[in-house]
């Protein structure tokens, strides 16, 4: 991503409804450096032949990457070149080792044609792609691995992976921002033809040209989201935007976090939910970091659907803030909460995190005994999730019936300090909301 002016510094979880919330707040990770662009002997039954062009949609070859290295990709697909000759193509690979929002167009230049591979068994190349890895590494890309599907069988994964094999945007315009996408996302017909979109960072329309952008920003009134401000902290401010009062905006909002959110499903029903978008004030305006999403009407108490801090603001807190945030609201409205199921990888991480520091901080300070419903009604979180951390830290024992929390102290800063920092504080007393079941 670069910045378009130095007015800034630069620095996440699925659709609503698709049953998946997770948090995108990572860094993209390189390829790993380790790579010198030498391929380990994997069998026998791999086979090589001389580079016949165009190459073949499913070909594994090396790729010169940004880092000027060469790295294992599959050419996922191809396009011909205009005015070109007939094997003048560009192919679209995915790194094999790494997510697949590194995934690019790239020129035949870039490919080391003397390393053409086909009829690779998929499992053996797993196995030696994982011995390959070290265990950083390895723990590097689990970090940021985010496409979890886990809701999905086998055919809706393949025929989910299929339409968005290919990312259709490579880059958008954000107010002082050109951000790098990372995933498809399901624009009109009529953008098919765009790699770049320019967006109106206050009211998200999106349009194909920077003039366009220019003549709209000259009209546009807005000068931050479409809704309610809850929540005024320093320069950082929240919005309630409600779906069904602004559907436009928030079908908008769905179109460009899909960009960056691999398991984002629906796009236009966003009428049941809230938007509870997250902003940095100037003089200028409120300027979009990301936001949240929750159902009106969740009978299964979720209080949070969608999940997402865009790149340029990522590794300053805001994701954690915003998990936080959505916590306040449900003790607002004088309920318990959790994080619609099932979790990411990521999205558990984050969690999980969240609910350490939550938990562990008020037994480092209670004198005497608490229950987890104590701990529940004092935190807003659910009873299963607390008791899901507390075990998965060796924290609580089961005597007589019933579970007991061990609160060691040593123990206690011990699982603190590795749950890291809690990221930006919400100050409940510059929170004015009111709950939506009670708004008129």
């Amino acid at each position: 991503m670069v910045p378009i002016d130095n007015g800034a510094t630069p620095a996440t979880a699925n659709g609503h409804g698709a049953g998946k919330a997770a948090v995108a707040e990572t860094a993209t990770v390189s390829p790993g450096s380790e790579s010198n662009g030498a391929q380990p002997e994997i069998d026998a039954s791999r086979r090589k032949k001389s580079a016949i062009l165009p190459l073949e949609v499913g070909t594994r070859v090396n790729c010169r990457w940004r880092d000027g290295k060469f790295h294992p990709v599959k050419v996922i697909e191809r396009r011909k070149l205009p005015a070109g000759g007939p094997n003048d193509y560009e192919y679209y690979v995915h790194y094999t080792e790494f997510n697949r929002r590194l995934d690019e167009w790239v020129k035949l230049e870039q490919l080391d044609l003397s390393s053409v591979e086909t009829d690779v068994d998929e499992k053996v190349e797993d196995k030696v792609t994982s011995l390959k890895m070290t265990r950083h590494q390895k723990r590097k890309i689990d970090e940021i691995h985010v496409e979890g599907h886990e809701e999905l069988d086998a055919a809706s994964l393949r025929e989910h992976e299929e339409f968005t094999k290919v990312k259709n945007i490579a880059t958008i315009e954000l107010g002082r921002y050109e951000i790098d996408t990372w995933y498809f996302s399901p624009f009109p017909p009529e953008y098919h033809d765009c790699t770049k979109l320019f967006f109106c960072e206050f009211c998200l329309n999106f349009m194909k040209r920077k003039e366009q952008l220019q003549r709209h920003m000259r009209k546009c009134d807005l000068k931050h989201p479409p809704g309610d401000e809850i929540y005024r902290n320093g320069t950082l401010s929240m919005f309630e935007v409600d779906g069904k009062k602004n559907k436009v905006y928030g079908q908008n909002l769905c179109y460009l976090a899909k960009l960056f959110l691999d398991h984002k499903t629906l796009y236009y029903d966003v009428d049941l939910f809230l938007f509870y978008v997250l902003c940095e004030c100037d003089d200028r305006g409120c300027h979009m970091v990301g936001y949240f999403s929750k159902e009106k009407h969740s009978e299964e108490s979720y209080n949070l659907a969608c999940i997402l801090t865009l790149p340029p603001y990522q590794r300053k807190g805001y994701g954690k803030f915003l998990i936080a945030f959505s916590y306040e609201l449900s003790k607002k409205e004088a309920k318990v909460g959790t994080p619609e199921r099932p979790l990411s990888d990521l999205g558990l991480l984050s969690y999980r995190g969240y609910w350490t520091r939550v938990l562990l901080d008020i037994l480092k300070k209670h004198k005497g005994n608490i229950s987890i419903k104590e701990l529940s009604d004092m935190t807003a979180i659910k009873a299963e999730d607390i008791l899901s951390t507390l075990q998965s830290l060796e924290l609580i024992q089961y005597r007589k019936g019933q579970h007991v929390i061990c609160a060691d102290p040593k123990v206690l800063d011990r699982h603190l300090k590795a749950a890291g920092r809690g990221g930006l504080d919400v100050d409940v007393s510059k929170l004015i909301w009111t709950p939506y079941k009670e708004q008129s």
